[in-house]
């Protein structure tokens, strides 16, 4: 479907309903004209021939920039909207340099190579498939292949031996062309550009990985005679130079004045309708869920004939709603709950195939998704694209919204918010959202649980040395003198040695996923249905959990966690359920402190203890607790980094009485959790929190923020910078709130071991206006010493 007017795509998601009042702000986006150039005459005329065969005449100016600046050998980060040509500021390049290659201006052993890293596979076999599209029949020479988990011996053999353009992904990179380079060396030799593709992705733990995988790249690059430019790419990324210069250790230029057409757009922010009937925990009330409200907007759009993507943040909820815009189909037309169906992590490698193919080519009109679509997949024809409550980025929106309305098509895209404070405050400020950058992206190379692995797994590779030690940057010799005790290295004339049998990539799990994936079998047939994260498996498939795959709901009769695996069965249960765990924490080190007059905020390094001890069973639909079972699972402990608020008796005694300091001080934890991503690149599942009337390691009322990662990803560092407007947001959403004594919209949390209990708003809200009182009456006091 093409249309120049975006509202008539949202009057389809309003029509035949009273939901007039749920749409909460709509803006419009004009349409953006191009700014064309001409083709660098740098590049071939045959490269420009096989552009010129798919409409490619002309570029557009950042094209021509980019492309400029890596011909004349300086690295660049491309940061232009979705859809704006970013592939042929590489592509162009990288073709220029294998054609000359095969006519001989270079030795054989040195014929230039070309590396393109993504985050996901789906992202790099698109990149591959439109290569192949590109260069088919019109370049001769240029040899291209994806290399990852999903190649046969064979198939990764013959990359090894022929390819010349290698698409790829991180963890590829990190396990086994890095460890095993010696068998790469002819691809390493001739390495001339290395792309990073969707680098906004990369932050937090694991953007910190990347960073170290890239610069053992670069180290082996260097060994084998190799000084690769590096072409970064993202549509929605802050601060582009910064996130460059920290992914790759190098000095890399910044393209960001977008050239290129855009047709209009709508964005509608919406708000499902709250259900008075008191049928949320503890009687609050609730609004409609955010995945039913999303499956009727779906729905409508499908039968408009409007291809759509929903993303959803959960695999589980991919399947529900999907299952539910398949139900309201079947009331229209049997035959349309077709053209709807799921795509998300776990599945396996055929199934995402062949949803891709369906996808691609119009036999589908509907899909509910994970991230795994959000990154650059080139889906042509996409009209709308529906968000399920705030993806925890702006970035990550705007990337999801970018799916739809390619060139100068229109497209609508809709976040309908989910019952959550920030989701809630968002639709009620649609300024913060719409009118404000994106976040910047936060990752920690130096932290010493990424580093240390790394140092390791470089010194596996090659001998360290102390040039090295400057290129893994900040931290390495602490690193080395740490691994140098534990005896995991030896020096030697030529450097330090790695000592051990075992392969030393296998210390870092740069997914952060807490170890290898879960197995989800089931027992009546053995087959491999999916798989579930380490870090999540002790709440998503412990024994008695429903697990949701590709529309079928199974129960987990059996887990076992110590050897990854989770035996289920098909069933129909009419429940869902719900993990309970206990968290402790402990101040190991205070690295940062400012006195708030009688409040303290501090940063330093925390143990989180936690335990998943019950699930409860829920009654699909009304949410109704039908009973709690006990789970036997050990606790497990993380080292990370946190950042606490605390406040003396007296202050505290000023707000609230005793008996209502537990409820509030939670309820201000559950609330600054959710509106931390305003501030920080991460979600409300990357942190985690802890909040006590009586703490014993600061003998005060204490809130505790931590980052949900060993050695902590950046976030609650974030926090503690910007500590009075993180904490006045969280105030002003609370107070904001229409509940009476709070709701998901403000300070209840899905992911509350304590099953949001005890909470109280109203003291929630005087316990941070005392201490912003005490922020405020500190800074007055500077200036006035001064």
């Amino acid at each position: 479907m093409v249309t120049t007017d975006p509202s008539t795509l949202l009057r389809h998601a309003l029509a035949g309903s009273r939901r007039e009042d749920r749409l909460r702000h709509l803006e419009h986006v004009p349409e953006r004209t191009p700014v064309f150039a001409a083709w660098p005459t740098a590049i071939p005329a045959e490269v420009r021939a096989a552009y010129g065969a798919i409409g490619v005449d002309q570029l557009w100016a950042h094209q021509a920039e980019a492309i400029d600046r890596v011909l004349a050998g300086g690295s660049v980060v491309v940061s232009t909207g979705t859809a704006s040509g970013k592939s042929a500021c590489y592509q162009a390049p990288a073709l220029a340099a294998l054609t000359a290659g095969r006519q001989g201006s270079v030795l054989r052993d040195r014929s230039p190579s070309v590396l393109y890293v993504a985050p996901t596979k789906a992202l790099a076999h698109d990149q591959l498939r439109a290569l192949e599209e590109l260069v088919d029949g019109r370049l001769s020479g240029v040899r291209p292949a994806a290399v990852d988990g999903d190649n046969s011996r064979e198939e990764r053999a013959w990359a090894r031996d022929h390819a010349n353009y290698v698409v790829t992904n991180p963890d590829l990179l990190h396990r086994t062309l890095l460890p095993g380079h010696s068998r790469w060396s002819r691809f390493l030799a001739g390495l001339r550009y290395v792309v990073i593709d969707e680098c906004h992705h990369y932050r937090g733990v694991f953007g910190s990985h990347v960073a170290h995988v890239v610069r053992r790249l670069r180290r082996l690059a260097a060994h084998y005679g190799a000084d690769p430019v590096f072409v970064l790419a993202s549509a929605t990324v802050a601060e582009p130079e910064q996130l460059a210069r920290r992914l790759t250790g190098l000095d890399v230029a910044a393209v960001t004045d977008d050239g290129s057409p855009r047709g209009a757009a709508a964005i509608a922010l919406w708000e499902p309708p709250l259900i008075d009937d008191g049928g949320g925990e503890h009687g609050s009330p609730t609004r409609r869920s955010a995945i039913a409200e999303s499956a009727d907007v779906l729905a409508d759009l499908v039968v408009a004939g409007i291809r759509t993507l929903a993303f959803v943040r959960s695999r589980r909820g991919a399947e529900a709603l999907a299952m539910s815009a398949q139900r309201l189909l079947d009331e229209v037309d049997p035959s349309l709950t077709q053209l709807v169906t799921t795509y998300r992590g776990g599945y396996l490698p055929e199934e995402r195939r062949e949803i891709e193919r369906t996808l691609r080519e119009g036999e589908l009109l509907g899909l509910a998704c994970t991230s795994a679509l959000e990154l650059g997949v080139d889906i042509a024809g996409l009209d709308a694209v529906v968000t399920v409550g705030f993806p925890g980025t702006r970035a990550a929106l705007f990337q999801q919204f970018g799916r739809a309305g390619r060139a100068t098509d229109a497209s609508l895209g809709v976040l309908v918010a989910r019952d959550d404070p920030l989701d809630t405050y968002l639709v009620g400020h649609p300024e913060k959202l719409l009118g404000a950058p994106v976040e910047a992206t936060v990752l920690d190379p130096s932290n010493p649980h990424v580093l240390g692995p790394h140092l390791a797994a470089a010194a596996q590779e090659l001998p360290l040395t102390p040039a090295d030690l400057e290129l893994f940057g900040p931290g390495s010799a602490a690193g080395v003198d740490a691994l140098l005790e534990a005896g995991w290295l030896r020096r030697r004339p030529r450097g330090l040695f790695w000592t051990r049998r075992e392969r030393a990539a296998d210390l870092a799990d740069i997914r952060s996923s807490g170890g290898p994936a879960v197995q989800v079998v089931d027992g009546n047939t053995g087959r491999l249905l999916g798989t579930a994260d380490s870090s999540s498996a002790h709440a998503s498939v412990h024994t008695g959990a429903v697990y949701v795959h590709r529309g079928e709901t199974y129960l987990v009769e059996e887990f076992d966690h110590e050897e990854g695996v989770a035996v289920v069965h098909r069933d129909d249960p009419d429940y869902t359920t719900t993990a309970r765990d206990v968290t402790e924490i402990a101040i190991i080190d205070t690295e940062s402190t400012s006195e708030w007059g009688r409040a303290r905020f501090c940063y330093g390094s925390v143990d989180v203890s936690q335990q998943v001890v019950s699930y409860l069973r829920r009654r699909i639909g009304s949410g109704e607790v039908l009973a709690e079972e006990p789970l036997d699972l050990p606790v497990r402990t993380l080292r990370t980094k946190g950042v606490w608020w605390t406040l003396s008796d007296d202050a505290v005694a000023s707000a609230l009485e005793s008996a209502d300091v537990p409820g509030s001080a939670h309820a201000a934890e559950h609330a600054s959790i959710g509106l931390l991503p305003l501030l920080a690149s991460c979600d409300r599942w990357d942190i985690g929190g802890v909040s006590t009337a009586l703490h014993p390691d600061t003998g005060r009322l204490t809130v505790f923020v931590y980052d949900g990662h060993p050695g902590g990803a950046g976030f609650a560092r974030r926090a503690y910078d910007r500590a009075a407007e993180w904490l006045q947001t969280t105030r002003d959403a609370i107070a904001a709130c229409e509940c009476a004594d709070g709701c998901p919209s403000c300070v209840q949390s899905p992911k509350c071991g304590n099953g949001n209990n005890p909470l109280d708003k109203t003291g929630a809200v005087r316990l941070l206006d005392v201490v912003l009182a005490e922020h405020r009456s500190a800074q007055l006091a500077d200036v006035s010493s001064m």
